[in-house]
């Protein structure tokens, strides 16, 4: 049992290890103009932050086109050109181009996060992970971003380590975004005792396998967060899961109900 625990971990850490150094730029979107757009963190850090606020309640593709969306509608992405339009004209864009489930909401959110970029980090977003922060401090400063829960603020720091590569004094504090595919490729793994986990309520399920991330990789537990979620779109569907195909197969518990 000690065995094959490590070595699922071993696995799953080599297979992050692969997959980010490999990987030349961050496939947002399949708009290749807006997926180079929001690859430019150094020039629109802020389309980063915005785009990570959008991804709630609807699927990453409608959200991340939001900023890319606005950047053409004004040929301009200047921050402080973006506060200048006004709340009116978010919530006008919005609701015209049906951009969100919740318009009007995510047009709130959208223009208070220019706003607060301009007021504590003098238009720069980069600010929020520049020189080398604590993985606390940046998960913390998006939270305290409007619209940004625990996952959104994981999910971004998350993004900035493993996939742009952004230097952090320690890795520690980014948790793994507990969603459907990762929570059931980890009880399926054989991580989490498979009968206890069934009689626990949803939230505590989500809990317990942050937690366990924790205890796993204890340095950086999101560091599986991308793979055990692409294990769970690619092979691991909740029906007729595709064991065969799947580097885990040998060593997974297989516990499907």
């Amino acid at each position: 049992m000690d065995y094959k625990m490590d070595k699922r971990l071993e696995l799953l850490l080599n297979e992050s290890d692969e997959i980010f150094s490999n990987m030349k730029e961050l496939h947002f979107l399949d708009d290749k103009d807006a997926n180079i757009f929001l690859n430019k963190l150094e020039e629109y850090p802020h389309a980063f932050v915005l785009g990570c606020l959008m991804d709630v309640q609807i699927s990453s593709k409608k959200a991340w086109i939001i900023p890319y969306k606005i950047y053409k509608d004004l040929n301009n992405f200047d921050i402080y050109e973006l506060n200048k339009k006004g709340l009116d004209y978010y919530k006008n864009f919005f609701n015209k181009n049906k951009l969100h489930r919740f318009n009007n909401d995510k047009a709130e959110i959208f223009y208070n996060a220019i706003e607060r970029i301009i007021k504590y980090y003098d238009g720069d977003a980069s600010k929020i992970w520049k020189d080398n922060p604590s993985s606390s401090s940046i998960v913390y400063k998006f939270l305290e971003f409007r619209g940004c829960g625990q996952k959104v603020a994981n999910m971004a720091a998350n993004t900035l380590a493993n996939q742009f590569k952004i230097k952090m004094n320690d890795y520690s504090s980014i948790d793994i975004s507990a969603d459907v595919h990762v929570i059931r490729v980890m009880y399926r793994l054989g991580f989490i005792e498979f009968e206890r986990y069934n009689q626990l309520e949803d939230d505590k399920k989500k809990l317990l396998v942050i937690h366990k991330a924790r205890e796993l990789n204890p340095q950086f537990p999101g560091k599986i967060d991308f793979v055990c979620w692409k294990l769970g779109r690619d092979y691991c569907h909740e029906n007729n899961p595709d064991c065969d195909k799947c580097y885990m197969n040998k060593v997974c518990e297989k516990n499907i109900n």
